[in-house]
């Protein structure tokens, strides 16, 4: 049958296959760049097992799969569970930054820097000072005088 026959011939490619290699091995193994002839070599080495080709496809086995369900989350969450999840995280610290402005110099520029150099900014004396929370626009404000300390007085909640 022309079935046994393609079994047959794939086998006698797999063997060709396994001596074509065994051959590559031993031809690399023979050429030594230090001159040690080839039983002075197998010596050294230990011998290597033959490779085995396969050709077969890897079978995958029988997996049952199925959509994901999930049931749906509640809708009467109320206000007091909210409050005990916050308060859960209200010691957490976070950095806040207040940016009187910013600009771009180019290298050169900021070398010549010394005492005394005045660096002009992109906002107007006056204007609103950006409040950032860990990097992030929160809010704007006015910039106060505190005793000796700077502070800031929000004026704008940015959502």
């Amino acid at each position: 049958p022309p079935v046994n026959e393609e079994i047959e011939d794939e086998e006698e490619k797999d063997e060709e296959k396994q001596q074509d290699l065994a051959e590559q091995i031993t031809d690399e193994q023979n050429q030594n760049p230090k001159g040690e002839t080839s039983e002075e070599q197998n010596q050294e080495q230990e011998p290597e097992e033959p490779i085995e080709l396969d050709d077969e496809e890897p079978q995958m086995p029988n997996v049952n799969i199925q959509a994901a369900s999930f049931s749906p989350f509640a809708q009467d969450v109320n206000a007091m569970q909210s409050q005990e999840n916050i308060s859960l995280i209200k010691d957490v610290p976070l950095e806040v930054t207040v940016e009187l402005g910013r600009t771009s110099k180019a290298i050169a520029d900021i070398l010549d820097f010394s005492p005394g150099t005045i660096i002009e900014l992109d906002k107007i004396a006056g204007e609103p000072v950006d409040v950032l929370v860990n990097g992030k626009l929160v809010a704007k404000g006015e910039v106060v005088v505190i005793e000796e300390n700077f502070g800031v007085r929000v004026t704008e909640i940015i959502n």
